[in-house]
């Protein structure tokens, strides 16, 4: 379970914000200003902190940098009520993972987070002591199925060339992760790896980042700034979700792949660079193309080399791998000793469908582990979603499982069990009278 530090001055923002949060799982702090929210990360180590732009103390733009020398491992998104290019240009200069306007983009913050927690738990597994990221190795890669020991293969073919790679494939399948496998399987491993989410940033925001500007370039740009792609120079850029690129910035992305060459934002000169593209999407780009939001030309420059990364659901096996592998590096990490994993607890795993795939299963393996109370972890440890998968599962394949009465035994014996013996909450979740139930459970016998 990731935890998320909220810091703002307003506090009904702050409680509207922790109950969004913590009705998808996370375990969130609040604090009140800048002193605050640096004594909360002493304390917490949060691994996502949404943060304020005008706090009562200090500027949300400036505690950027503190926050992340205090837990280098940390992704901060700025939140502000008057959004404006200099200060979002400088927030992410200063570390932060992005930045964006109250209102306009509530429909964005919890994607976001998710997206943010998935970084943290990255940096925290690749960085060293000053939060820098270390090679990432095919070596380093978990499992065993072949549909992955297939992408392995053809990524570890293209990995030695220059070309663009495209990886396809559902969120949370591990596409960054390859792309730093490829990147220290090639011969720029030596150089920058430049990480860019493109769904991430408003399109002025993003070719600023990725391009660059010259001073005067519009109000607050007061000096030169590089942009990303000359932060990778002779080295790989990776551009997450490149699908959410806008349109317009996508003829200046095809003509740095063809040309090498880009014009900063304000700027009349060409500025050239030597960086090997490696691009990744979710979605259907040729779909993206028939409804004329993504550029031909650019998705045949980008995918001259394709490489799937197969969903969870579709590696028989990896399941108990990656598991077991996130149980010990969880364990490490939460202080926790748990030296034993039921095999049900496994089975529990095998059954789900993992729509949001490795990301997915990892914040289950993290929950379990905090809400476990010895060393041993059990499908009781479970979020109530999983178990109830398997307990249908295990229905069904049990004597007179197809039947609907033994279904509504075992769904009333769940129900009562969640709400420790209280009949009039458990009455409440099926919807059905409380008389109806005391009947049913006459009728049942259910202890």
């Amino acid at each position: 379970m990731s935890k998320i530090l909220i810091v703002d001055d307003e506090a009904p923002i702050r409680t509207l914000l922790a109950r969004m949060l913590e009705l998808e799982g996370y375990e969130v702090f609040q604090a009140g200003d800048c002193k605050s929210a640096l004594r909360q990360l002493e304390v917490r180590k949060p691994d996502v902190a949404l943060c304020d732009v005008f706090l009562p103390d200090g500027n949300g733009v400036d505690l950027v940098l503190s926050m992340k020398k205090a837990v280098p491992q940390m992704e901060i998104i700025l939140l502000t009520a008057h959004g404006n290019i200099p200060d979002g240009v400088q927030a992410i200069k200063n570390g932060a993972f992005d930045y964006i306007t109250k209102g306009d983009d509530n429909n964005r913050i919890i994607p976001l987070v998710s997206l943010a927690a998935e970084k943290a738990c990255q940096n925290a597994q690749h960085g060293n002591a000053e939060g820098k990221q270390s090679p990432c190795s095919f070596e380093a890669i978990l499992g065993e199925s072949r549909a992955l020991k297939e992408a392995i293969k053809l990524a570890q073919k293209v990995a030695g060339t220059d070309v663009p790679v495209l990886l396809t494939g559902e969120t949370g399948t591990g596409k960054e992760v390859f792309a730093q496998a490829i990147h220290y399987g090639s011969k720029r491993s030596g150089k920058s790896f430049v990480a860019v989410n493109c769904s991430s940033f408003g399109k002025e925001l993003l070719e600023s980042e990725m391009f660059g500007h010259k001073a005067g370039a519009f109000t607050g740009a007061l000096k030169d700034k590089k942009g990303l792609f000359e932060e990778a120079d002779k080295g790989t850029i990776f551009l997450d979700e490149i699908g959410e690129m806008a349109f317009e910035l996508q003829a200046k992305l095809l003509r740095i792949l063809e040309t090498g060459e880009f014009i900063k934002v304000g700027d009349t000169k060409p500025t050239r660079v030597n960086v090997r593209v490696l691009a990744a999407t979710n979605r259907n780009l040729r779909d993206e193309i028939a409804a004329g939001r993504f550029r031909e030309d650019l998705f045949y420059r980008l995918s001259v080399f394709q490489v799937h990364l197969p969903p969870l659901r579709e590696r028989a096996g990896d399941v108990r791998l990656l598991a077991r592998a996130f149980v010990k590096r969880f364990s490490a990490r939460l202080g926790r000793e748990v030296t034993d994993i039921t095999p049900a607890f496994l089975e529990a795993l095998e059954q789900q469908s993992w729509k949001g795939n490795i990301r997915e299963l990892r914040n289950v393996i993290e929950r379990s582990l905090i809400v476990c109370d010895g060393n041993r972890l059990d499908v009781d440890d479970l979020p109530l979603d999983v178990q109830n998968v398997h307990y249908e599962q295990s229905d069904i394949s049990a004597p007179g499982g197809f039947e609907l009465s033994t279904m509504e035994r075992r769904h009333i014996a769940r129900v009562l069990e969640y709400t420790k013996g209280n009949k009039t909450e458990a009455a409440r979740l099926l919807k059905i009278g409380l008389t109806t139930l005391y009947r049913k459970i006459e009728e049942y016998k259910i202890v």
